[in-house]
């Protein structure tokens, strides 16, 4: 019994599992379009309750599904806190918490439902080769982000000594010039601080160019580990595929 649950469940190379799959994704988004459907103004009380029964009947459905993935699970505590099986539980675990709390609470914790989009990671083959992606870059991300962080500081320390004396009131610490740092570095240029001094202009300038290449880093690096990803997917399928018309 447990060993024709696995292949429904882990498995899409059944009817069964392929429905199982289609079925999760689709309450998923069905489940976020409610959420986003929740925040509009003067809806009507049917359409209200209507919301609120299909939450229900999803949450039912995602917490049999966690149930059932742990009972199949070989080593239970693994699965309980894997990646996947933590935001299995944080996908259900709003709508428990929100029992005995008042409004605001409850709305705090149901905008942890967002974190069922995350579940589509296991369900979709193009996200999950997102996740492989990331794994394989982890380390050259996480470099690169410190990295960045200490651009940012830097250049909010360096904007703060050119324009303080002219803009005592915008540039008034590095704190301040930290938003315009962030916006710089990042290209957005929002227009809301700006520098006025030739030195300030100038600085703007390099840590503009520097930003142009912040952005274009991590993209590539990205796009080359998406390749590399699809590739060991490729392989992965033409070998499971040659053992399956292999004779016993």
């Amino acid at each position: 019994m447990k060993e024709k649950i696995d292949r429904i469940v882990e498995s899409r190379e059944t009817k069964a599992g392929l429905y199982f799959d289609y079925t999760i994704q689709v309450l998923i988004l069905l489940s976020i379009l409610g959420f986003t459907i929740e925040t509009l103004p003067n809806l009507s009380p049917q359409l209200v309750d209507f919301l609120e029964d299909f939450e229900i009947f999803c949450i039912v459905i995602f917490s049999i599904e966690y149930l059932i993935r742990i009972y199949i699970a070989r080593k239970k505590l693994k699965f309980i806190f894997s990646f996947y099986g933590i935001i299995d539980l944080v996908a259900i675990l709003p709508f428990y918490l929100s029992f005995g709390l008042d409004l605001r609470s409850a709305r705090v914790f149901r905008f942890l439902r967002l974190f069922r989009l995350i579940k589509l990671i296991r369900y979709n083959r193009a996200i999950r080769r997102f996740s492989i992606a990331f794994h394989m870059i982890r380390e050259e991300l996480i470099i690169f982000s410190v990295v960045s962080l200490i651009l940012i500081y830097l250049s909010a320390v360096g904007i703060y000594y050119f324009e303080n004396a002219a803009q005592p009131e915008v540039f008034s610490s590095i704190f301040s010039s930290l938003w315009w740092s962030v916006v710089t570095l990042t290209t957005v240029g929002y227009g809301d601080v700006v520098p006025i001094t030739i030195g300030g202009r100038i600085f703007t300038f390099i840590i503009l160019m520097i930003g142009l290449g912040i952005i274009a880093i991590p993209s590539g690096m990205i796009s080359s580990a998406l390749t590399e990803a699809r590739s060991i997917e490729k392989k992965k399928n033409i070998q499971e595929t040659t053992k399956a018309t292999l004779p016993e």
